[in-house]
């Protein structure tokens, strides 16, 4: 809860009062999960974190607004990561054989260069109209699988 939900919201309000002080307009672009749009039996700290960065950004859309300062958040589902670790994912294989069944887009597995352009795309004039956003980027996936190990 500390770093992903305070300190998100601390980078946040520096960031906004930097921009509003220098009157820049343009987007800040919060990373939070797919975890922030469903639960799960495991992670109930880490899921109730990403759900706080997701009330952030919605609730500081209508702020920011004014200053003509968009705000959003991109929100991967499984990629190999320390996390993907913990649960017992050793590579990029391991994530695509746990998560890739339970997504309806195949033939195609999440990396980081995927999530990279997502947020890319919300911090670029392409999403000038755009705030207050979850860009879900996860293939589709249906559920979260059973059985692996928290």
């Amino acid at each position: 809860m500390r770093v992903n939900s305070r300190g998100m919201a601390v980078c946040v309000k520096q960031a906004a009062r930097k921009m509003i002080e220098l009157g820049t307009r343009g987007a800040i672009v919060c990373t939070a999960s797919v975890a922030a749009a469903m639960g799960g039996d495991m992670f109930t700290d880490y899921t109730m974190s990403k759900h706080a960065v997701l009330g952030l950004v919605r609730a500081a859309s209508q702020q920011l607004g004014a200053h003509g300062i968009r705000i959003n958040c991109v929100a991967p589902s499984a990629v190999m990561t320390a996390m993907a670790r913990k649960i017992g994912l050793a590579n990029a294989g391991d994530v695509e054989k746990t998560f890739g069944p339970l997504t309806s887009l195949k033939g195609v597995a999440l990396t980081a260069e995927h999530v990279a352009e997502a947020a890319l795309f919300l911090a670029s004039d392409e999403s000038v109209f755009i705030t207050g956003h979850n860009l879900v980027v996860d293939g589709g996936l249906k559920g979260l699988p059973i059985g692996i190990k928290s």
